[in-house]
């Protein structure tokens, strides 16, 4: 059986047998969005309550090492089922959905939130769950369990950066007759798209990038979001240099608090809102200030690309 039936009878199996997830999911019915304009990018938010565990997730050092890791297998519900995938990682079920289908892919060890030697098996997910958008977030851009390394998918359709590469190509920075590496024209979110038939050459550019990264003291790796999908017979990625954490309306304790912690999704065009006060009063304008704190600055936007030709 393939991947995409075997993905696709684990989700109808545990939307049938798993109450939390079946609630959520059919909560999503219920979910709120509404669109902004920003500076020429479609951008949706999504008021959905259940992702308040995600997005006030403690992930100090601390916190991470006084609870028990949701991703290990002795700590997942009993009725959270997996789907075995390249013989280290488990498909799951996400119970707290974003996407119609939301799936959570954990190593089986207890290993670190890292993405370098990893970055090979997203690209054979993204083929062989050809209808999904696999993204990884960084250990401080958005992952709740940095101590576990993990995947996500959600279904291809819904992140406005989908069509948002197409109608906002930037400059071309590497290229050769099987791949491509080129800028996302966006001055609030840089972005890098590496398009390629290959998937050792599509490696080689992420690696090209990765080691023209900043690695914050401290750091294991470069902050960053990562979105990776098959469009046909090219794999396409876009990765996200990240600048910091969490924007400064995250930790405001007034009328300008917007519990919102940026990771892929967010990257990807949608912004989730667990509170229902920040899906009414965010703003075009909120957008653009968490993306310029988040993001690298457009002077550290070109210094990266430079360092990247230089390589």
């Amino acid at each position: 059986m393939q991947t995409k039936s075997m993905i696709r009878n684990l989700i109808d199996e545990q939307l049938q047998n798993w109450d939390l997830a079946k609630e959520n999911y059919q909560a999503l019915s219920n979910v709120r969005t509404k669109e902004l304009n920003v500076d020429g990018h479609l951008y949706k938010i999504q008021f959905n309550p259940a992702r308040i565990v995600s997005s006030a997730a403690k992930v100090d050092k601390q916190s991470i090492q006084e609870r028990k890791c949701f991703l290990c297998s002795q700590n997942r519900p009993e009725q959270q089922k997996g789907l075995p995938f390249l013989d280290r990682y488990q498909i799951l079920v996400n119970p707290f959905p974003i996407f119609l289908k939301h799936l959570t892919v954990p190593d089986n060890q207890h290993v670190d939130q890292l993405i370098l030697d990893r970055f090979g098996d997203m690209l054979d997910l993204a083929n062989e769950a050809h209808d999904f958008i696999i993204f990884y977030n960084g250990p401080k851009c958005g992952a709740s369990a940095p101590d576990h390394i993990h995947f996500q998918a959600g279904n291809k359709g819904f992140l406005t950066i989908e069509n948002d590469i197409l109608l906002h190509q930037g400059d071309v920075i590497v290229e050769d007759n099987i791949s491509v590496l080129r800028q996302l024209e966006d001055k609030h979110r840089p972005a890098l798209i590496i398009e390629s038939t290959d998937k050792k050459r599509a490696i080689e550019l992420f690696h090209i990038v990765y080691h023209a990264m900043e690695i914050k003291e401290g750091e294991q790796e470069p902050m960053m979001n990562l979105l990776a999908w098959k469009d046909k017979n090219k794999w396409v990625a876009v990765i996200f240099p990240r600048e910091q954490h969490r924007p400064s309306c995250y930790r405001a304790t007034d009328e300008d608090n917007i519990l919102i912690s940026p990771a892929s999704v967010d990257m990807g065009g949608v912004f989730i809102t667990p509170l229902e006060k920040d899906f009414h009063k965010i703003t075009e304008k909120d957008i653009i200030k968490i993306l310029d704190e988040v993001c690298l600055s457009p002077k550290k936007s070109e210094a990266l690309i430079e360092r990247i030709k230089n390589r």
